[in-house]
């Protein structure tokens, strides 16, 4: 006998079949995409009334894909392009101690903006009033028009213009969105996962050559700011020091010989549970902030929160770690010591820049070889230096790592070799 499909079954039966042509669509159009389009399993979830993801799965209402697909399948083909775009440029996982809210509207932005420049029949549309005045801003920005570009656009506007664009550029649910950015195995299996896609889209497109247009040249810029943010990563974990901290090492624990033991000789263990284990975590390292007049308090204090928001996951930190934040303009002004997150927190409640003066990189270099010297700094990996580049650089290369991070963009032929360099606003 013929099984008669019930509505729901109905229902999720059409959704799937919509889904199919939906990304059939766009895989014909942006055949670059492939590997990103099917990198997500399809799952109902009525209760976002959209679509949404968090990375593994692509979320989807019936009910939502079957009311529009008759009467707007472009809408549609953006959704999901949006969603997908989403995880190629990591949205999920760099926001790094930003304001959730704000950075999920920088984020759609974003994805929007480079949406609009696509010059693709199945993701076209006019573009509205709102949109053509936020393009112009972000086309006037220096950062270009990556998340973190964009979410310190709109931090400087006052909150009828921050509902006003989020109510215009909202389009799929960040629901799923990992609430914490901890490095737990999952966490940073997704993030690995879509790193692999990211390159190998970057690798696909870059073989086009000319024929890219607007649209995908920007996607193309948002996977290297991401790029960018993975190396100022990859960089933090060059700081990692091997040291024993006191915990079980369950890996090397046999529980079947510690409770023979117990029950054989009452309260004898055969083997006792060895009480540590060596793991990589940052230890020591310095963050010197240019206080020249070409830098703000706030954007410090934005670069100091991000910067520990890379840093502060879970295997980052030990329990005690030694931090020193020092000021310099042409000499060094205040080093303040941080030996765990809640005197960073107390630091950066009263914090003020010291300085003004001209930029000189070099005191600070002669104060930290000092500090390791005379062993303040014994396990120091390595240096930050946030300024706007404009100093006098050091000739001889430091016994350790050391990053210029820059507040805008910077002349890299006056860089050092022995240093790396990044661009914040990029990150």
């Amino acid at each position: 006998m013929k099984h008669v499909l019930s509505s729901s079954e109905w229902h999720e039966q059409m959704a799937l079949k919509i889904l199919g042509e939906i990304r059939n669509e766009l895989y014909l159009d942006m055949r670059y995409l492939d590997m990103a389009l099917s990198a997500m399993h399809w799952e109902s979830n009525e209760g976002i009334r959209c679509i949404g993801t968090d990375g593994e799965r692509l979320y989807y209402s019936a009910e939502h894909l079957i009311r529009l697909y008759p009467k707007n399948p472009v809408f549609l083909n953006r959704e999901y392009l949006h969603t997908v775009l989403h995880c190629i440029f990591s949205h999920l996982w760099i926001r790094h101690g930003r304001d959730r809210g704000m950075w999920n509207i920088a984020c759609d932005v974003a994805v929007e903006y480079t949406i609009d420049h696509v010059d693709k029949p199945c993701v076209k549309r006019a573009v509205g009033w709102i949109r053509q005045q936020m393009y112009e801003k972000i086309s006037q920005l220096d950062g270009g028009a990556s998340a973190a570009a964009i979410y310190n656009l709109i931090k400087t506007f006052d909150s009828q213009e921050l509902n006003d664009i989020q109510r215009e550029f909202y389009t799929d649910s960040h629901l799923h969105w990992p609430k914490e950015e901890k490095q737990s195995p999952s966490y940073q299996s997704l993030q690995n996962k879509w790193d692999k896609i990211s390159r190998q889209t970057d690798m696909d497109m870059s073989r086009r050559g000319s024929d890219s247009d607007e649209g995908e040249n920007l996607i193309l810029t948002n996977i290297k700011a991401d790029k960018g943010q993975r190396s100022y990563r990859d960089f933090l974990k060059k700081f990692a020091v091997i040291k024993e901290e006191m915990h079980c090492n369950e890996d090397e624990f046999d529980m079947n010989y510690y409770t023979y033991g117990l029950k054989l000789y009452g309260n004898m263990p055969l083997i006792e549970p060895l009480e540590s284990r060596e793991v990589k975590k940052i230890l020591d390292f310095i963050i010197v902030i240019d206080t020249s007049y070409s830098t703000s308090g706030d954007m410090v204090k934005d670069f100091i929160r991000e910067t520990f928001g890379l840093l502060s996951q879970e295997t980052s930190f030990f329990k005690k770690c030694n931090i020193r934040i020092i000021q310099c303009d042409d000499r060094v002004r205040l080093d303040r010591k941080i030996t765990d997150m809640e005197e960073l927190d107390k630091m950066l409640d009263d914090f003020e820049l010291a300085g003004g003066g001209n930029t000189d990189f070099r005191p600070v270099f002669e104060y930290v070889n000092r500090l390791v010297a005379d062993g303040s700094m014994k396990n120091l990996k390595g240096l930050l230096y946030f300024t706007d580049g404009l100093g006098i650089y050091p000739t001889k290369r430091p016994p350790y790592d050391t990053a210029f991070v820059f507040s805008r963009e910077y002349d890299k032929t006056k860089l050092p070799p022995w240093a790396m360099g990044i661009r914040y606003d990029l990150i």
